[in-house]
């Protein structure tokens, strides 16, 4: 139960701090995507599911915050969850590179279904000029920050090792 509310919590602080705080380290106009962070964190630790829940949680208020219709976000984050979830089981996650691949790719395929969600709605949008403009470069910086992120999260999720019964071989 507390791990449930920490995860909560959590989420809830990631997005406000992105809708918020993250301005100051906005490059060329990109910001890191916390809560595509926080997704691809939950997707390799505790599977798609978590993953897919917290995609929810803070699409939800991403969608709210920036005024998009509601769903839009939600949407792409659920996918990336499946995704990236499903992905991590069949990889090697000890490498520290592998997560920051996981990133990149879960930012690309977030960019992009999200690009295709408005591109249908808006067939006039510059779509090219979005993608080498914005998804391209979030899809970088999201890499380029996720060994700290991640650092911060398995500090603040770390699974406690339950010591053997005593009497039994280790």
């Amino acid at each position: 139960m507390r791990k449930n509310i920490l995860w909560a919590v959590t989420v809830i602080a990631a997005v406000l701090i992105q809708t918020t705080w993250l301005d100051a380290i906005r490059l060329q106009g990109v910001l890191p995507d916390l809560t595509l962070l926080l997704v691809v964190f939950f997707a390799v630790t505790d599977g798609e599911e978590r993953a897919m829940f917290t995609g929810v949680l803070g699409g939800i208020y991403q969608d709210v915050a920036s005024e998009a219709v509601l769903g839009h976000h939600v949407l792409c984050n659920i996918v990336a969850a499946y995704v990236i979830g499903k992905l991590s089981r069949r990889l090697v996650l000890d490498h520290p590179v592998v997560k920051v691949g996981l990133v990149a790719a879960a930012s690309l395929l977030h960019g992009a279904l999200y690009l295709s969600i408005q591109y249908v709605q808006y067939p006039a949008l510059p779509v090219l000029h979005r993608v080498l403009n914005s998804v391209v470069p979030g899809a970088f910086y999201n890499a380029l920050v996720t060994p700290i992120v991640f650092g911060i999260l398995a500090w603040m999720f770390a699974r406690r090792q339950e010591p053997l019964p005593q009497g039994s071989a280790g």
